[in-house]
């Protein structure tokens, strides 16, 4: 089977680098992926894969049934959605779309699955089971695709026994995956704190509450949330990355200010006690200073957890299809992702498609304007999708 498998990879790869780079050429925002999904339905269609659309609206749902089709389903996902950057690459497939980009490799995602499916499709006459194909709309937006599709019915109707994701990945060289069982990636949380207090001059400040020395107390003190107010063993991360002066400037004292992070954990118990000290925080110390503190709270995604057995067995069949040296262990990581809804309704593994290449200088990261894959990555993501699902219908 790994060899049928290799050969129809070989066979196909360029049909998948040219539906990669329709995607990338073409791409579309969170819950605008209208064409992204009218294209992924052609080529479904053109395979006699059957399909269901207007699933979390952009969203489509593919089935492959092999023998007994009833014994097992295994589902597979792919987001489709792009992001809000400006592509700086000179390629024949750079983006159409001013302002809009592939920078986190959902046309990869996507171009894989469309790849695997043809093959699982050609093959199933070999297999026991069904195969479900997940191409979901916005990963990248909350409240995320997933947690849409999922309350749609997604996982019912058959229900998964398992559902596998893969994501690219910079930091390793293409031929190679990485794999990391159990607790995997962060929750995330944007925090939005707006601290209000009284302007004047600058040169007065006796006659101000100045919201800038207030928000600055802020900052420094929400940093004991992850150092002292939650335990030591969960991993966290709280970082601001603006703090907004409202209508301030050299020597005015503004009336506001606005400070916007991220709050990032591994455990929801702790997480969302942390939430109700970092309210405490803001508002005691903006009153401590004659002010007022005001938290806002945008809860996003679950914690990704990696079943771990699923995991490890997905990991010993690449093993068989790479070789044991191209499966790499890989770190826990403090990003996020909405795979984890999936993670955390139904057992899944989530893993990551080497695709870096230092030799062609293809090494830049994620959600940069830069960002690009070497393309031999997707014969990988193809054919490795397609033996660990003929791997796990088989168990």
């Amino acid at each position: 089977m790994i060899q049928k498998i290799k050969e129809l990879t070989d066979k196909y790869h360029q049909e998948t680098v040219d539906i990669r780079r329709h995607i990338h050429a073409n791409p579309e925002l969170s819950f605008n992926e209208y064409e992204t999904s009218k294209f992924v339905q052609q080529k479904l269609t053109e395979m006699g894969i059957p399909f269901q659309n207007g699933v979390a609206d952009t969203g489509v749902v593919g089935l492959i049934e092999g023998k007994n089709p009833t014994k097992k389903v295994v589902a597979l996902r792919a987001d489709m959605d792009a992001l809000p950057i400006t592509e700086a690459n000179d390629v024949p497939y750079k983006s159409k779309n001013e302002g809009v980009m592939h920078a986190c490799g959902h046309d990869a995602h996507t171009s894989s699955l469309l790849g695997a499916s043809r093959i699982l499709n050609e093959l199933k006459g070999d297999f026991e089971g069904t195969i479900k194909l997940i191409f979901q709309p916005a990963e990248e937006r909350h409240p995320g695709g997933a947690s849409i599709m999922i309350k749609e019915g997604v996982l019912e109707n058959p229900k998964p026994n398992s559902i596998i994701g893969q994501h690219v990945h910079p930091l390793i060289p293409v031929g190679t995956v990485g794999f990391c069982p159990g607790l995997s990636m962060a929750s995330t949380d944007e925090i939005e704190i707006s601290i209000k207090g009284k302007g004047g001059h600058g040169a007065l400040p006796q006659n101000c509450i100045d919201p800038v020395l207030i928000a600055a107390q802020v900052v420094v003190a929400l940093q004991q949330v992850p150092s002292r107010f939650i335990n030591p063993i969960v991993p966290s991360v709280l970082t601001f990355g603006s703090i907004e002066s409202i209508g301030g400037t050299y020597n005015v004292i503004p009336n506001e200010v606005r400070i916007y992070g991220t709050f990032r954990m591994m455990n929801e118990e702790w997480r969302f006690k942390a939430h109700e000290h970092i309210r405490q925080i803001v508002t005691h110390t903006a009153q401590a200073y004659g002010g007022e503190g005001h938290t806002k709270i945008k809860v996003g995604y679950p914690f990704l957890i990696n079943d771990e057995e699923l995991t490890l067995r997905c990991r010993t069949a690449a093993e068989e299809y790479l070789g044991k040296k191209n499966v790499l262990d890989i770190p826990m990581r403090m990003t996020a992702e909405d795979f984890a809804y999936f993670s955390q309704n139904a057992t899944g593994c989530f893993y990551r498609l080497g695709v870096a290449n230092e030799a062609r200088g293809i090494t830049s990261q994620v959600h940069t304007p830069t960002f690009d894959i070497d393309e031999a990555s997707l014969k990988v993501g193809v054919g490795l999708m397609a033996w660990l699902t003929v791997k796990e219908l088989d168990i």
